[in-house]
């Protein structure tokens, strides 16, 4: 049995044993309410909606918006972040750029990307793809920086150009870093995917999770914010699971880690 399999056990038995005592306590005093509800009523809910295609249809809008932001602000990261490490020039330029704009919150671009796009999913790649682009810049700018210089001298002993160096010395060298900025960055996509679904968009989880707040169905709404997690989780899962496979090989990177 793995290390993974082995520590899920003791892993699950807190959260296993607070959810039986709030259903032992929903029991005994016969509650009713309109903010919480029993957990096999949220569970249930769960499987109803993943039964009857309502949260199926949910999760497609986000995870669609979540994909597209992402590939849209990581692939921007990457380069720039890229170019801005091989560049000392454009870095030093940028530097104050940089740290300015990515200290604003995505969230409070949510007014403009409305005027511009209105509602719908522009306006929410957009967001995302703002929230995933600083990151993905940053974690790539320090990838870049360490991969060997004496690799970067070769290929220039070589006769690459620019695009060659970059594509088959710089990233291949920085991939492990590079595929832990992408499992950062998918984390904060589908975070800010669903917020602009709460505030401003109406639809996928986020607004499945206003709708069953606006109409008193807390069951419905704990069983949506418990299938975030689980897609949150299992997307960090996934990806670790490729690290793992991917990057087995390099001795510069950790592949044991199960988190």
């Amino acid at each position: 049995m793995s290390l993974a399999l082995r520590s899920l056990g003791p892993a699950l038995a807190v959260p296993a044993a607070a959810l039986l005592a709030f259903e032992l306590w929903f029991a005994a005093t016969g509650r009713v309410s309109d903010t919480i509800a029993p957990p096999s009523q949220a569970f249930w809910r769960l499987a109803a909606g993943l039964a009857d295609g309502s949260i199926v249809a949910m999760t497609v809008e986000t995870l669609a918006a979540t994909l597209a932001g992402l590939a849209v602000g990581g692939g921007l990261g990457l380069a720039a972040g890229s170019v801005l490490a091989l560049t000392r020039r454009a870095d030093m330029t940028a530097r104050y750029v940089v740290e300015m704009l990515r200290a604003i919150p995505s969230i409070a671009l949510l007014p403009l990307a409305l005027l511009i796009f209105g509602f719908g999913y522009r306006m929410e790649i957009f967001v995302v793809a703002f929230a995933t682009f600083w990151p993905v810049l940053i974690l790539s700018h320090s990838a870049v920086l360490a991969v060997e210089p004496r690799l970067i001298d070769v290929s220039r002993m070589l006769g690459f150009g620019p695009l060659s160096t970059l594509s088959k010395i710089v990233l291949p060298a920085a991939a492990p870093r590079l595929a832990t900025a992408l499992r950062l960055a998918s984390g904060i996509a589908l975070v800010v995917a669903v917020t602009c679904e709460i505030t401003a968009n109406p639809q996928g989880l986020g607004n499945g999770l206003m709708r069953a707040q606006e109409s008193l169905q807390p069951a419905l709404m704990w069983a949506v914010l418990l299938w975030i997690g689980v897609i949150g989780y299992t997307a960090n899962r996934a990806l670790l699971a490729m690290e793992r496979r991917l990057f087995a090989h390099r001795s510069d990177v950790d592949t044991s880690v199960a988190a």
